[in-house]
């Protein structure tokens, strides 16, 4: 049997780690306030989250990798997504130029001479 990888649809925004945290937090049996005083943050702060208003950032996602026993890069890569998807889209990138291996080969050698 042939195992054909999944592909991600390039057009489709990836899912806020906010996103997955609102799915999860009915399962702990916890409030959304209890879970703010767990990670130290207010509640306006973990709705946000939860809302994709607001970043998971690195210190949150250390909290959440030990709450939930999956570590901070699960929610770090998350976010990491999100972000990239979201600035590919939104930056204007057309005058930069994209370096084949070559030339920065060539940029390297010249600027070590």
């Amino acid at each position: 049997m042939n195992d054909i990888p999944a592909q991600r649809d390039k057009n489709r925004c990836p899912t806020h780690p906010g996103e997955v945290l609102a799915d999860i937090i009915p399962e702990t049996g916890k409030t959304k306030l209890e879970i703010a005083q767990m990670l130290g943050i207010s509640r306006q702060h973990l709705y946000d989250i939860l809302k994709a208003k607001k970043p998971v950032s690195p210190a949150i996602s250390a909290c959440l990798g030990k709450m939930f026993g999956d570590g901070a890069a699960i929610w770090l890569r998350m976010q990491a997504n999100y972000d990239a998807w979201h600035a590919e889209r939104n930056i204007d990138v057309s005058s930069i130029p994209t370096l084949t291996a070559r030339e920065m080969n060539a940029q390297m050698e010249h600027s070590h001479s």
